[in-house]
């Protein structure tokens, strides 16, 4: 097939409340601060982001045919990213409510929507079996539906010849699951790409020290590029024919962790799949990753200190 879809990112498109309390919630009591509302779901930012960063990108996905699901669509498409999205009747669209401290961490509560009801038979096998690229989050496998089928996804697309890429999403789920439950989920999905965050990394491989995650990383996925993300230190890589690299974070004060590791995702994916290189592109997307972690919201609006981060990188928009 020659005209494949460079990206296809499958999961969860949600309305996302972004709240930052002035002072500490107490119970019966009231305060200010700031309120964001606008779509999100961590499959989603990433296809944004991986435009925003100048590569096609595709989102599939169920959402509910409610007025929130209209907005969500609507700011995915003004992102130019493509969609093909299944429309329920018995399932509203997913809300992520999320909770941000002082130092800018967050705090995630996922109401159960749509995206957590997609079925195989629903599945666009056109889009998936012509997808160069297919990028998982776990927040499609943490339980069934939609776990039956993001596995499908994954084996229709990698049987035409795609790539794949998982998120773990979250190290609370993953325990919630039970370690050993969610590496079952995962050992027949032959992933080209791992994208844990150092919580994740832990979660998963049981080592608290994350050169101890990254030596069971690799023995346990060693056809696989491992690429985790660090916070304030950066992003630690290695895979097959990559030595093990750190590179470095930005000095970017944090306002508001939502995001961050979607939008790394989405850049690092958009440099990686273009030109092979994966330290280069982990230095296009630790860029974009602080530029996200110093604003409010997982995709602020672009300005011009976004698309010089870019320009630096080899990167040109349109806006």
């Amino acid at each position: 097939m020659t005209d494949r879809t460079p990206l296809v990112s499958l999961g969860d498109l949600t309305w996302d409340v972004l709240a930052k309390p002035d002072t500490m919630l107490l119970p019966g009591g009231d305060s200010t601060g700031r309120i964001e509302l606008s779509g999100g779901g961590s499959a989603a930012n990433l296809a944004v982001w991986a435009a925003r960063c100048g590569f096609p990108a595709r989102f599939t996905g169920k959402i509910g045919l409610d007025r929130f699901g209209e907005l969500a669509t609507a700011e995915l498409h003004a992102e130019r990213v493509g969609t093909d999205l299944l429309l329920s009747r018995e399932h509203p669209t997913g809300v992520i409510l999320g909770l941000i401290d002082r130092r800018g961490q967050r705090a995630m509560l996922t109401g159960q929507g749509a995206d957590w009801e997609l079925l195989p038979e629903e599945l666009p096998l056109d889009t998936l079996r012509g997808a160069a690229h297919l990028h998982l989050t776990a927040w499609s496998l943490f339980r069934d539906p939609p776990r039956a089928a993001a596995l499908l996804a994954a084996r229709v697309a990698k049987e035409a010849g795609a790539t794949l890429s998982l998120d773990p999403g979250s190290f609370q789920m993953i325990q919630q699951m039970g370690r050993e439950s969610f590496l079952r989920v995962l050992q027949d999905v032959p992933f080209d790409v791992f994208f844990p965050n150092d919580d994740e990394a832990r979660a998963m491989s049981g080592h608290a020290d994350r050169h101890a995650a990254m030596d069971w990383f690799r023995a346990h996925y060693p056809q696989a590029l491992i690429v985790m993300k660090l916070d304030e230190d950066g992003v630690l890589i290695e895979g097959p024919g990559q030595a093990r690299v750190q590179v470095p974070a930005t000095q970017d004060r944090a306002i508001d962790a939502t995001g961050a590791g979607d939008s790394f995702g989405g850049a690092f994916l958009a440099g990686w799949l273009t030109h092979g290189d994966a330290v280069r592109a982990a230095g296009l997307a630790v860029q974009v990753g602080g530029w996200v972690v110093s604003r409010f919201g997982a995709r602020p609006p672009a300005d011009a200190d976004l698309h010089e981060r870019l320009r630096r990188h080899g990167v040109t928009v349109a806006r």
